[in-house]
């Protein structure tokens, strides 16, 4: 992270003209060793593609990503200018901001400095600034306030534990804008302080924008370590801001009025108690905006000089953003709301000047704040909304049935049904003219851009790169190109648009490829978003009491509108588990079945559901027992979880004394520690491709190395098991071309397509070995199929030791596809260990895609099928004395551990949230009772059948 200190400035330096400047910054960032020579170049290039000039006085060089690689440290250097340096267009420059960095972290200086960028006169104040102290003091603005108020209370949440709440607290203040990306995690690293009275605090100080505090309750009292958990305070905490909020909540909580917190039905409570902000109960007026770019800088400036006549406090608001309201008189705050055309604002004055203040504020934004507009209508043109119905011959299903789907994300959830069917938009086919319709989508496309930009924003890495993908098609110049030739044949904006949407995601589904099938859902989901602003269709709004989501899909931009506070659960009945509505409901920590079938929607809002998300299933107005019931599992695997993570660092034995190693799948090189920390006994799945994907070239050997190296640095001497690079068909590098194919799954991947180019695999397996510095490595080839495939890669292998010896190392393949399995032993004369895949291994057995919209749920690892598949391995590998792991999702499964276990697998590999619980149920359990159990799992039928045999043991 880029900070600020007086060591990092030069005062009083001369230039001419940027160049120079550069020039500057150049030798001195080189001659502090924080770059390579020919970092000038970059600095030139950086400023080629776009002026770097801050505003008020301040620039801020910077490299371009291709320059990265001569940045030796991360650091800033600032120079001084008091004759100032002409930036370019008329912008001069006081202070120039010189940075390295090998990834973003000039961002964050960006919005540290973004402080200082008020309404005063900064850059005057730069230029005559005589010491680095003192120029450090403007940099670093006034002290800020501690953030609290109703977006950062949240109040009866159907939270399952600790971990949840501190969660949604972190994603309250990341939303706030009180911090960033890894507060998350730094939160989750701090010690928690009981409070008294059931209440928790919980803070930290790194990865922190500005100071602010968050207030969670459950909805139903939790306990954690021993203890009663009715609240949690979340604070990003920087300098002293939030002490005066400390001593007033001991004074709360030494009164014993703790109870007013967590009994709390509204934030306004919270708010009094802690003495937050509470919106006043001021007069009010609301209004649309029409100004087409939204209340940017010039209408703004119109907005807070009129608003600064009156002499008395006025705010706004966009109303149902979320966000608190501001001072009209404030242009930076007024620009901080992001205003755009079409959304509503509220105005609040004092009554003492309501009278006169709000009827002026509200005619000067009906006129435009100096700009020519046109009103807002509720549609563009004559529409007629009509509900789909999809569900024709459909039957609900019965009160008291059971809907098997597909686990999405875990969790059991209760509540009365929301079913939300697609609306159908009428539309005119033929526009106005070509001008008109070409200027109404761009305004569309402007509004929906700026939408998935605000979902960026408040979104953690996983959504938000959902929604930079939207953003990718939206701008896509052939999608744009073929919709502006429609226009110009006279066809109406929402027409065009929506043809050509349907016929690029038409293409995508023909293809037969879950991944290009997924792209076809998110170029659905945007067409949609733009149809509904060209239309000026509003979404529906959703119940305020928790209800379970029902729908036909449930594309991300939805997922990620939903409040989790509201929203108990998500069911739907197409999708596979590998959807993006799937992975945001499971960063959002909301329970979800999809793929439960069309019947799903035909049942009636309000009707009861009790939904699984572990298991997939949907029970239909159930029983007062089965809810209780299902509750009372849900508290005690939430004890079970409380006391397994603290045996963590235990090791996994049996009761009858028979061990199993416990290992982590990772995608990522840095966090290893943390991986550790969760109880990993070491690395069983290091997914390299996923290090290849995040670098915009391929990594040579000196950069793969370096990651390699940092896994195992992180490992303390713990075994590493890496899979060597998998891409291909369903899995593209963008700079690494692959021929199309009709079916990538069945194509050129993994190990072939590493066979095919040997100077890759060749390049990473040196980088491997030499990192290794005879640390335990383990190196696999994936969907290896066939023996030469196998000798091949091992070859490679061999040649490189010789030059490159390593003491402890393994060499073994995955066991992915079918005919490894029934070739395991002759394989096991020459491997060193097998790990299964059984992610593959399951779909390439039952000949089912595990994306598969209706199949999915089938794809079942505890498919005989699949177990027998698995026994044949093992009993090969132990027969040569070698070892067996499974690396598959079928390993973290808590109904598959005791029959793996019985089966006689070596090791588990799991993700790093799922170790602890996996370590508890093995030391639960009897060996010899699993190998009984997974001796009559072999002899069952199906997957359900097994299922229900673990269910009966």
């Amino acid at each position: 992270m880029l900070e600020l200190v007086k060591e990092q400035i030069a005062m009083g330096q001369v230039a001419a003209d940027k160049s120079q400047a550069l020039s500057l910054l150049a030798e001195r960032l080189q001659a502090d060793g924080l770059v390579a020579e020919g970092y000038l170049q970059g600095l030139q290039a950086r400023e080629a593609q776009g002026s770097t000039f801050l505003g008020q006085g301040i620039a801020i060089p910077h490299g371009t990503p291709q320059t990265r690689d001569l940045v030796f440290s991360t650091g800033v250097r600032l120079l001084q200018f008091p004759d100032g340096v002409d930036w370019g267009d008329g912008q001069i420059v006081y202070l120039a901001i010189g940075i390295a960095a090998r990834s973003d972290e000039h961002l964050r200086l960006l919005q540290l400095l973004t402080r200082a960028l008020g309404e005063t006169d900064l850059a005057e104040a730069l230029r005559r600034a005589s010491s680095p102290e003192a120029l450090l003091k403007l940099l670093q603005g006034a002290p800020r306030e501690l953030a609290l108020d109703a977006q950062l209370v949240s109040l009866n949440l159907p939270a399952d534990d600790f971990d949840e709440l501190c969660w949604r607290g972190a994603r309250l203040l990341r939303r706030a804008g009180c911090a960033e990306a890894g507060f998350t995690a730094a939160l989750q690293q701090a010690q928690p302080l009981p409070l008294g009275d059931g209440l928790w605090w919980l803070h930290s100080e790194r990865h922190v924008l500005q100071p602010g505090l968050a207030f969670i309750t459950p909805q139903q009292p939790l306990q954690y370590r021993d203890q009663p958990l009715r609240g949690l305070f979340c604070l990003a905490s920087l300098g002293a801001a939030h002490q005066a909020l400390l001593e007033r909540l001991c004074e709360v909580l030494i009164e014993g009025r703790g109870q007013t917190l967590y009994q709390a039905t509204s934030s306004r409570t919270v708010l009094e108690v802690l003495g937050g902000e509470v919106t006043p109960d001021w007069p009010s007026a609301r209004i649309v905006l029409a100004n087409a770019h939204g209340l940017h800088a010039r209408p703004a400036k119109v907005l807070a000089q009129l608003a600064k006549r009156f002499d008395g406090e006025i705010r706004l608001r966009v109303v149902d953003s979320g966000e608190a309201a501001v001072s009209v008189k404030s242009l930076s705050k007024l620009l901080s709301l992001g205003a755009r055309r079409g959304q509503t604002l509220e105005l609040l004055a004092e009554p003492q000047i309501a009278g006169d203040a709000l009827p002026a504020l509200l005619q000067a934004i009906e006129e435009g704040l100096g700009e020519e507009v046109e009103p807002v209508q509720a549609a563009q043109v004559d529409t007629a909304v009509t509900p789909v119905a999809p569900v024709d011959e459909v039957t609900a299903p019965a009160a008291g049935s059971v809907i098997q789907g597909v686990s999405a994300s875990p969790g059991i959830a209760t509540g009365p049904a929301h079913v939300k069917v697609e609306r159908t938009i009428d539309y005119p086919l033929r526009g106005t003219s070509p001008s008109e319709e070409r200027l109404h989508l761009e305004q569309a496309l402007t509004a929906v851009d700026n939408e998935l930009q605000g979902l960026i924003a408040r979104s953690d890495k996983a959504i938000g790169d959902i929604f930079i993908t939207h953003q990718e098609m939206l701008a896509d110049p052939a999608l744009v190109e073929d919709v502006q030739q429609r226009l110009a044949e006279g066809e109406s904006a929402p027409a065009a648009w929506m043809a050509v949407i349907d016929s690029a995601a038409r293409q995508q589904e023909a293809l037969n490829d879950t991944l290009l099938a997924e792209r076809a859902a998110d170029l659905r989901d945007i067409g949609r978003r733009v149809l509904q602003q060209l239309c000026g269709v509003q979404q529906a709004g959703e119940p305020e009491q928790p209800y379970v989501l029902v729908m036909a899909e449930v594309g991300p931009s939805d997922v990620a509108r939903l409040d989790p506070a509201r929203v108990a659960g998500i069911v739907t009945a197409y999708g596979g588990a590998t959807a993006h509505s799937a992975i945001v409901a499971r960063a959002l920590g909301i329970p979800a079945v999809v793929g439960a079938g069309a019947q799903i929607l035909a049942l009636q809002s309000s009707t009861a559901l009790l939904l699984d998300g572990q298991r997939g299933r949907v029970s239909i107005a159930p029983s007062a027992g089965d809810v209780e019931q299902a509750l009372a599992e849900r508290d005690r695997r939430e004890q079970r979880l409380q006391a397994a993570w603290v045996e963590r660092h235990q090791p996994a034995v049996t009761r009858d004394g028979h061990a199993l190693e416990v290992f982590a799948n990772v995608g990522e090189t840095a966090g290893i520690d943390k991986v550790v920390e969760q109880g990993a006994e070491g690395i069983g799945l290091l997914r390299t491709e996923l290090i290849f994907m995040g670098h915009s070239q391929a990594p040579d050997a000196a950069t793969q190395e370096a990651d390699y190296r940092r896994v195992l640095d992180g490992l303390g001497g713990r075994p590493l098991v890496v899979r060597t690079l998998d891409v291909g068909g369903d899995k593209p590098l963008p700079y690494w071309p692959i021929a199309a194919e009709e079916n990538p799954f069945l194509g050129v991947r993994g190990v072939r397509l590493t066979l095919q180019r040997p100077q890759i695999m060749e390049e990473q397996l040196r980088a491997l070995l030499r990192a290794a510095d005879n640390r335990p490595l383990r190196i696999m080839f994936p969907m290896v199929g066939q023996m030469h495939e196998w000798r091949e890669a091992k070859a490679m292998v061999e040649r490189l030791r010789l030059e490159i010896p390593v003491a402890d190392l393994q060499v073994g393949i995955m066991v992915e596809v079918p005919s490894a399995a029934l070739l395991a032993p002759q394989l096991a004369r020459e491997v060193d260990f097998f790990s299964i895949g059984t992610n593959d291994l399951t779909q390439y057995t039952l000949a089912i895609d595990r994306g598969h919209p209706s199949l999915s749920a089938q794809a079942d690892g505890l498919h005989p099928a699949v177990l027998q598949l698995i026994d044949m391995t093992v009993r090969a590998a132990h027969a040569h004395g070698k070892w067996v792991g499974v690396c598959g999702e079928l390993a973290a499964d808590a109904q598959a551990v005791a029959i793996l276990l019985g089966l006689e697998v070596d090791e588990l590999s799991v993700a790093a949230r799922s170790i602890a619980e996996v370590k508890a149920l093995i030391r639960e359990t009897d060996f010899q009772a699993a190998r009984a159990l997974a001796q009559a799992a072999l002899q069952q039928d199906s997957a359900a059948s097994v299922r229900a045999l673990v269910e009966h043991n």
